[in-house]
Order: structure tokens, then C-alpha cells, then sequence
């Protein structure tokens, strides 16, 4: 996948699109990313599949 969006603007983006979403739920530790996306994961009901396709998605924008 190609990114071409700041991590920043993706953050804003779903934050936008899904409004229970809070900076909370962005945090991460270097090199620890997959906290962070268990956390979406479960806050958002998703699967990973489902979630990676989401970050995809906001390269499309």
C-alpha cells in the first residue's frame, strides 16, 4: 500500500467518520503499533482485514 496521507490526516479522518473515536485511541508506542489496532479494533467492531482495508480506503481520498 502506498501511503499519501500523514498519519495526522487519517487520525482526523476517522475521528470524522466515526465519531466515538478520541485521540486516546490513536496513542501508540514506537514499534508497539498493534495495541493501537487491537484497541480500534474493538472500539470500532471490527476485523484487522476489515480495519487494514479502512487505512487503505483513506489513501483513495
Amino acid at each position: 500500500m502506498d501511503i499519501v496521507r500523514s498519519w495526522r490526516e487519517q487520525k482526523i479522518m476517522l475521528k470524522r467518520r466515526f465519531p466515538v473515536l478520541s485521540d486516546e485511541d490513536f496513542l501508540f508506542e514506537l514499534g508497539n503499533r498493534e495495541n493501537m489496532l487491537s484497541r480500534l479494533e474493538k472500539k470500532l467492531n471490527k476485523s484487522r482485514v476489515e480495519l487494514e482495508s479502512l487505512f487503505a480506503e483513506l489513501q483513495t481520498y
